[in-house]
């Protein structure tokens, strides 16, 4: 069973191409024009145990907003994509992550519904330009296009860098441990379908 996606976006804002392969290794190719953002994203593919490709260009000369929504967006959708009817997967996710003195949770529910909480305060504004409130639309869209629970909470921390780390690393982890396949064929909902 070949859990992988392929999505492309393009607007007169960005233009995007995300493959993602769900039971990968941890290779990433990941190119945005935004190094930080760069860095962010291989945690996710590293620490979630997937392959995750990444081409993106956009309006970077207005800011880096247009750019990482719309790679959130296309991110969720992959993610979507890829679980298929999502049979036999565990469903829901969750792992703690620290990096040094931060320590970030997070909490996944792969429900079929969309709902976000982002409990987090940065110790600064930005990194290198890249202006920290992106990471909240990021999981925003990640969460509205992969039809998840999301619940994202930095527990404490004092530098930037690493409260962001721990927070994308957290992601990973969880989404590893929310699509792992159990052996088993049903769906796991009461339902019958996510």
């Amino acid at each position: 069973m070949s859990r992988q996606s392929q999505v492309r976006r393009s607007t007169t804002e960005t233009r995007i191409e995300l493959d993602l392969t769900l039971d990968g290794t941890g290779l990433y190719d990941i190119r945005t024009g935004v190094g930080f953002f760069d860095h962010m994203l291989s945690h996710i593919a590293r620490h979630g145990g997937l392959d995750l490709r990444v081409q993106a260009s956009g309006d970077l000369h207005v800011d880096e907003h247009h750019l990482v929504e719309d790679t959130g967006l296309c991110l969720g959708r992959a993610i979507a994509e890829a679980l298929g009817d999502k049979r036999g997967i565990e469903r829901f996710g969750t792992a703690f992550v620290s990096m040094d003195e931060a320590l970030a949770r997070t909490v996944i529910d792969l429900s079929g519904r969309s709902s976000h909480i982002f409990l987090v305060t940065f110790s600064r504004e930005s990194i290198n330009g890249f202006s920290l409130e992106m990471v909240r639309e990021f999981f925003q869209a990640v969460a509205g296009e992969g039809k998840m629970n999301l619940h994202v909470a930095l527990l404490y921390g004092q530098n930037a860098h690493h409260q962001a780390e721990a927070i994308f690393k957290s992601f990973g982890r969880a989404l590893r441990e929310a699509v792992r396949l159990t052996g088993g064929s049903a769906i796991p909902s009461t339902k019958g379908v996510l």
